[in-house]
């Protein structure tokens, strides 16, 4: 490919070899910063660092001390903070969690530099100035929105700052302003597809050509949903708000994996159980470390995601690495007596069927003893007839499919669209109603 094809060609086609000597380079100044702050001071000594070039080598990363959102919450406000407050412009906290929230810290230098690889992504993509981008997430604390906000502004794309929610209101924006590009979570864009003819919209009223998916697990026949809906591409993209928000990885034209950018992330793949390193292809945790970021030092990150590194080159041309989509976390496993699921696994189930509509939810009880699961799921109109052998059959068949991937046999109910509850942020699939241990 030509250079046009690339945002910084330099960088996204750089020699393994020049990218590993950059990444050593990096890490010694992550590590000299860290030692700045309260929180590492002491980790770091407590394993013989006590400037970053007693890291000799990118295979020394391995002896450092991981990093949790316990200990993000431990060192609450400010513990990882590397930089006088005074230098700071922006912070922002994961959402979701209870207690102490996960804060993270920018200077100018760290937006900037953000953004620019969010600009990178899109680029990827095919994503031009010529543009306009409707971007349809959260802003607020919330990482997606102002990530992708900046980042297309960077780029040269109109910009809409739509935000989530009000339906009616994007379909209008996407008509009147011609909208070509759209971020978005994949069950909101879903949502969107399902509901626009409802509104008195054809798919003649918009120009859309892409959609960036994210923010939750999801998986291919989902995606091929979405491109179905509105004949356009959808590209995954991946991002946590530890290492800044979207903009970690990103998939290129090539839809083959997502590139992590390498030249601002260390990136490891780890057995959740052993916590030791994995190669290439196997299938793992991945363990983040932010290389060019200012404000908040975070050394090998737990992300609790489930994915693995995909061996070989892209056709593309970029020597970025490419991750496997996310495939679950490693603390959002369901144990049904005894037997481990995955929601993404049930969705790969119940996404695959022609009948099935978009929205669904996993809720786990107690029936006596046992763990009861019951997939709810919601079907076409076309499904629900006066003959209810129609309804029988499919819920025949979605219980033998899940019994062959998960060896459990749930109740499954199905729903005319609309019973279960929508969600236009990140959606909620899992109801686990068991009495939680003391």
């Amino acid at each position: 490919m030509n250079s046009s094809e690339y945002w910084q060609p330099e960088i996204e086609t750089m020699e393994r070899e020049e990218l590993e000597e950059l990444q050593l380079k990096r890490f010694r100044t992550v590590l000299d910063r860290a030692l700045q702050t309260p929180y590492y001071a002491s980790a770091l000594k407590a394993v013989g660092i006590s400037s970053g070039q007693d890291l000799q080598s990118l295979a020394d990363i391995a002896k450092l001390p991981l990093t949790g959102k316990q200990d993000l919450r431990d060192a609450f406000p400010y513990g990882m903070l590397a930089i006088a407050l005074e230098d700071v412009v922006r912070m922002h906290a994961s959402s979701g969690t209870t207690g102490k929230p996960t804060t993270i810290y920018h200077s100018r230098a760290d937006i900037v530099a953000w953004a620019g690889l969010c600009a990178r992504s899109m680029y990827a993509t095919g994503a031009r100035p010529q543009d306009v981008f409707q971007n349809m997430t959260g802003y607020g604390l919330f990482t997606g929105g102002l990530g992708m906000h900046y980042g297309s502004e960077v780029l040269g794309m109109m910009t809409i700052p739509a935000s989530s929610g009000n339906s009616l209101r994007q379909y209008q924006f996407m008509k009147d302003f011609g909208s070509t590009v759209v971020h978005a979570t994949p069950s909101y864009l879903l949502h969107l597809g399902e509901k626009f003819a409802d509104a008195g919209y054809s798919l003649a009223d918009f120009k859309l050509k892409k959609a960036f998916i994210g923010a939750e697990p999801h998986t291919e026949d989902m995606r091929r949903k979405i491109e179905g809906i509105f004949k356009i591409d959808a590209y995954n993209s991946y991002g946590l708000s530890e290492m800044n928000g979207p903009g970690v990885a990103f998939e290129c034209r090539e839809k083959n994996g997502m590139h992590i950018w390498e030249d601002a992330y260390f990136v490891e793949i780890l057995d959740p159980e052993s916590l030791l390193p994995l190669p290439d292809g196997q299938a793992g945790e991945l363990v983040l470390t932010p290389l060019a970021r200012e404000a908040t030092q975070i050394i090998r990150y737990r992300t609790r995601d489930l994915t693995r590194i995909l061996p070989g080159s892209c056709p593309c041309g970029r020597t970025h690495r490419r991750i496997e989509r996310i495939k679950g976390r490693s603390d959002d496993m369901l144990i049904i007596n005894g037997i481990n699921v995955f929601p993404s696994q049930i969705e790969e189930v119940i996404m695959g069927l022609p009948e099935i509509a978009n929205n669904y939810l996993i809720v786990v009880e107690k029936e006596g003893a046992l763990d009861r699961m019951t997939v709810k799921t919601e079907v076409t109109d076309s499904v629900f007839t006066d003959d209810a052998r129609d309804l029988n059959d499919l819920k025949r068949r979605i219980q033998e499919r899940l019994a062959a991937l998960i060896t459990l046999h749930p109740q499954v109910e199905l729903h005319q669209r609309g019973v279960l509850p929508v969600s236009e942020g990140k959606a909620k699939r899992v109801l686990d109603n068991r009495p939680k241990e003391s």
